[in-house]
């Protein structure tokens, strides 16, 4: 079995940034692919990052690209998402996930969730 743990959220003013873990436990990851969903209030759970178990290849959602970095750390089972000059409407709970696939960016295809981050941007 497979335990995703998220870390690092709270409350911060626009323009802020913050910096999300994910701490991997149980069977290894490699070469699988990881990734971050959030959730908005009223909304649905949507795509914000990716990335390949060797970090060769990383993908973005148009919201964040250039503002958002995620990067991961194969040695110590870890995904980080450092996310720099945040907005309001980057207000979620932030999901980590895992995929037993090599590659994908659709929701549906990842195996594992944690249990989210509460990430709150006031204005």
């Amino acid at each position: 079995q497979v335990q995703l743990v998220e870390s690092g959220g709270g409350l911060v003013q626009a323009g802020d940034s913050l910096r999300l873990t994910c701490a991997a436990s149980g069977r290894t990851f490699s070469p699988y692919a990881m990734g971050w969903f959030r959730r908005a209030p009223g909304k649905e759970r949507e795509f914000v990052a990716a990335i390949t178990w060797n970090g060769g290849r990383t993908s973005y959602a148009d919201s964040v690209k250039g503002l958002f970095t995620i990067s991961r750390d194969k040695a110590r089972n870890t995904m980080l998402l450092q996310m720099n000059s945040l907005k309001p409407e980057d207000t979620a709970v932030y999901y980590c996930a895992a995929t037993t696939r090599l590659w994908t960016r659709t929701e549906e295809d990842y195996d594992y969730w944690g249990q989210g981050t509460q990430v709150t941007v006031s204005s």
